[in-house]
Protein backbone atom coordinates (compact mmCIF):
# COMPACT_ATOMS: atom_id res chain seq x y z
CA UNK A 1 0.00 0.00 0.00
CA UNK A 2 1.02 3.57 -0.68
CA UNK A 3 -0.26 6.70 1.04
CA UNK A 4 -0.65 9.78 -1.12
CA UNK A 5 -1.30 12.89 0.98
CA UNK A 6 -2.49 16.14 -0.55
CA UNK A 7 -1.78 19.24 1.50
CA UNK A 8 -4.39 21.94 1.98
CA UNK A 9 -6.70 23.60 4.47
CA UNK A 10 -10.18 22.27 5.26
CA UNK A 11 -13.24 24.41 4.63
CA UNK A 12 -15.09 25.84 1.65
CA UNK A 13 -13.45 29.25 2.05
CA UNK A 14 -10.05 27.69 1.23
CA UNK A 15 -11.19 25.40 -1.61
CA UNK A 16 -9.71 27.42 -4.49
CA UNK A 17 -6.62 28.75 -2.70
CA UNK A 18 -3.31 28.05 -4.41
CA UNK A 19 -2.24 26.47 -1.10
CA UNK A 20 -4.97 23.82 -1.61
CA UNK A 21 -3.72 22.40 -4.89
CA UNK A 22 -2.68 19.23 -3.03
CA UNK A 23 -6.31 18.67 -1.97
CA UNK A 24 -7.40 19.35 -5.56
CA UNK A 25 -4.97 16.72 -6.87
CA UNK A 26 -6.37 14.11 -4.46
CA UNK A 27 -9.92 14.85 -5.66
CA UNK A 28 -8.90 14.60 -9.33
CA UNK A 29 -7.10 11.28 -8.81
CA UNK A 30 -10.00 9.83 -6.80
CA UNK A 31 -12.54 10.85 -9.45
CA UNK A 32 -10.61 9.59 -12.47
CA UNK A 33 -9.61 6.28 -10.88
CA UNK A 34 -13.01 5.63 -9.27
CA UNK A 35 -11.79 5.48 -5.67
CA UNK A 36 -14.14 4.43 -2.89
CA UNK A 37 -16.23 6.74 -0.71
CA UNK A 38 -14.68 9.39 1.52
CA UNK A 39 -14.05 8.24 5.09
CA UNK A 40 -13.17 10.36 8.10
CA UNK A 41 -10.01 8.90 9.66
CA UNK A 42 -6.47 9.83 10.70
CA UNK A 43 -7.64 13.37 11.49
CA UNK A 44 -8.51 13.82 7.83
CA UNK A 45 -10.44 12.42 4.90
CA UNK A 46 -9.36 9.26 3.11
CA UNK A 47 -10.35 7.38 -0.01
CA UNK A 48 -9.08 3.93 -0.95
CA UNK A 49 -8.61 2.59 -4.43
CA UNK A 50 -6.28 1.04 -6.94
CA UNK A 51 -4.21 2.51 -9.67
CA UNK A 52 -3.12 -0.37 -11.85
CA UNK A 53 -2.15 -3.13 -9.43
CA UNK A 54 -1.18 -0.75 -6.62
CA UNK A 55 -3.39 -0.10 -3.61
CA UNK A 56 -3.42 3.61 -2.77
CA UNK A 57 -4.86 5.49 0.21
CA UNK A 58 -5.52 9.14 -0.62
CA UNK A 59 -5.38 11.40 2.44
CA UNK A 60 -6.42 15.01 2.90
CA UNK A 61 -5.40 16.08 6.43
CA UNK A 62 -8.12 18.07 8.22
CA UNK A 63 -5.59 19.41 10.73
CA UNK A 64 -4.91 22.61 8.75
CA UNK A 65 -1.70 23.02 6.81
CA UNK A 66 0.54 23.81 9.78
CA UNK A 67 -0.18 20.44 11.43
CA UNK A 68 -0.43 18.16 8.38
CA UNK A 69 2.34 15.87 9.65
CA UNK A 70 0.22 14.70 12.58
CA UNK A 71 -2.47 13.29 10.28
CA UNK A 72 0.01 11.80 7.81
CA UNK A 73 2.06 10.22 10.61
CA UNK A 74 -1.06 8.64 12.11
CA UNK A 75 -1.92 6.98 8.76
CA UNK A 76 1.63 5.68 8.22
CA UNK A 77 1.79 4.22 11.73
CA UNK A 78 -1.65 2.60 11.42
CA UNK A 79 -0.59 0.73 8.27
CA UNK A 80 2.96 0.14 9.61
CA UNK A 81 4.51 1.79 6.55
CA UNK A 82 7.81 3.58 6.27
CA UNK A 83 8.51 6.83 4.41
CA UNK A 84 9.13 5.01 1.11
CA UNK A 85 5.35 4.42 0.94
CA UNK A 86 4.51 8.14 1.27
CA UNK A 87 3.97 10.71 -1.48
CA UNK A 88 3.01 14.28 -0.55
CA UNK A 89 1.36 16.56 -3.13
CA UNK A 90 1.85 20.27 -2.41
CA UNK A 91 1.95 23.76 -3.86
CA UNK A 92 5.40 25.00 -4.88
CA UNK A 93 6.23 28.72 -5.09
CA UNK A 94 9.60 28.12 -6.74
CA UNK A 95 8.09 26.36 -9.74
CA UNK A 96 6.37 28.06 -12.68
CA UNK A 97 2.57 27.93 -12.53
CA UNK A 98 1.12 24.55 -13.56
CA UNK A 99 4.49 22.79 -13.84
CA UNK A 100 5.15 19.55 -11.97
CA UNK A 101 8.34 18.17 -10.45
CA UNK A 102 8.84 15.09 -8.32
CA UNK A 103 11.66 14.62 -5.85
CA UNK A 104 12.45 12.62 -2.76
CA UNK A 105 13.71 14.40 0.33
CA UNK A 106 14.78 17.99 0.66
CA UNK A 107 13.86 20.90 2.85
CA UNK A 108 10.55 22.59 3.51
CA UNK A 109 11.49 25.87 1.75
CA UNK A 110 9.16 27.80 4.06
CA UNK A 111 6.17 25.51 3.36
CA UNK A 112 4.43 24.91 6.69
CA UNK A 113 2.76 21.67 5.59
CA UNK A 114 6.12 20.20 4.59
CA UNK A 115 7.74 21.56 7.75
CA UNK A 116 5.10 19.80 9.88
CA UNK A 117 5.51 16.55 7.92
CA UNK A 118 9.30 16.76 8.27
CA UNK A 119 9.00 17.33 12.04
CA UNK A 120 6.69 14.35 12.50
CA UNK A 121 8.31 11.92 10.06
CA UNK A 122 11.65 13.12 8.70
CA UNK A 123 12.40 14.33 5.16
CA UNK A 124 12.91 11.16 3.10
CA UNK A 125 9.52 10.95 1.40
CA UNK A 126 8.51 11.61 -2.20
CA UNK A 127 7.05 15.01 -3.01
CA UNK A 128 4.96 15.98 -6.02
CA UNK A 129 5.61 19.70 -6.35
CA UNK A 130 2.75 21.49 -8.13
CA UNK A 131 3.86 24.89 -9.38
CA UNK A 132 1.93 27.99 -8.37
CA UNK A 133 4.66 30.51 -9.27
CA UNK A 134 6.14 33.25 -7.11
CA UNK A 135 4.43 36.65 -6.86
CA UNK A 136 7.78 38.41 -7.32
CA UNK A 137 8.40 39.78 -3.84
CA UNK A 138 8.51 38.01 -0.49
CA UNK A 139 6.05 40.51 1.03
CA UNK A 140 3.39 39.27 -1.40
CA UNK A 141 3.88 35.52 -0.81
CA UNK A 142 1.22 35.04 1.88
CA UNK A 143 -1.48 36.79 -0.13
CA UNK A 144 -0.50 34.83 -3.24
CA UNK A 145 -0.48 31.42 -1.56
CA UNK A 146 -3.68 32.08 0.40
CA UNK A 147 -5.41 33.67 -2.58
CA UNK A 148 -7.74 31.93 -5.00
CA UNK A 149 -6.64 30.90 -8.44
CA UNK A 150 -7.76 33.60 -10.86
CA UNK A 151 -10.63 32.93 -13.28
CA UNK A 152 -8.10 33.17 -16.14
CA UNK A 153 -6.10 30.31 -14.55
CA UNK A 154 -8.99 27.83 -14.21
CA UNK A 155 -8.47 26.10 -17.57
CA UNK A 156 -4.73 25.65 -16.93
CA UNK A 157 -5.47 24.39 -13.39
CA UNK A 158 -8.03 21.91 -14.72
CA UNK A 159 -5.58 20.72 -17.39
CA UNK A 160 -2.83 20.24 -14.78
CA UNK A 161 -5.05 18.28 -12.39
CA UNK A 162 -6.35 16.15 -15.24
CA UNK A 163 -2.83 15.37 -16.44
CA UNK A 164 -1.63 14.49 -12.91
CA UNK A 165 -4.61 12.16 -12.44
CA UNK A 166 -4.25 10.59 -15.90
CA UNK A 167 -0.55 9.82 -15.36
CA UNK A 168 -0.89 8.72 -11.71
CA UNK A 169 -0.13 5.14 -12.76
CA UNK A 170 3.46 6.20 -13.44
CA UNK A 171 3.73 7.48 -9.86
CA UNK A 172 2.15 4.32 -8.48
CA UNK A 173 4.87 2.33 -10.26
CA UNK A 174 7.58 4.73 -8.94
CA UNK A 175 8.45 5.90 -12.46
CA UNK A 176 8.82 9.55 -11.44
CA UNK A 177 10.72 10.66 -14.55
CA UNK A 178 8.14 9.17 -16.91
CA UNK A 179 5.35 10.73 -14.80
CA UNK A 180 6.90 14.20 -15.13
CA UNK A 181 7.53 13.73 -18.87
CA UNK A 182 4.04 12.41 -19.59
CA UNK A 183 2.36 15.20 -17.60
CA UNK A 184 4.44 17.76 -19.50
CA UNK A 185 3.48 16.16 -22.83
CA UNK A 186 -0.22 16.29 -21.92
CA UNK A 187 0.10 19.97 -21.03
CA UNK A 188 1.92 20.74 -24.28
Amino acid sequence: MQIWAGLGNPGAQYALHRHNIGFMAMDAIAALHDFGPVKKQFQGWTQEGRIGTRKILLLKPATFMNDSGRSIGEALRFYKLDLSALTVFHDELDLAPFKVKVKTGGGAAGHNGLRSTDQHLGQDYRRVRLGIGHPGHKDRVTGHVLGNFAKAEMDALSDLLGAVAAEAGRLAESDDVRFMNDVALRLG
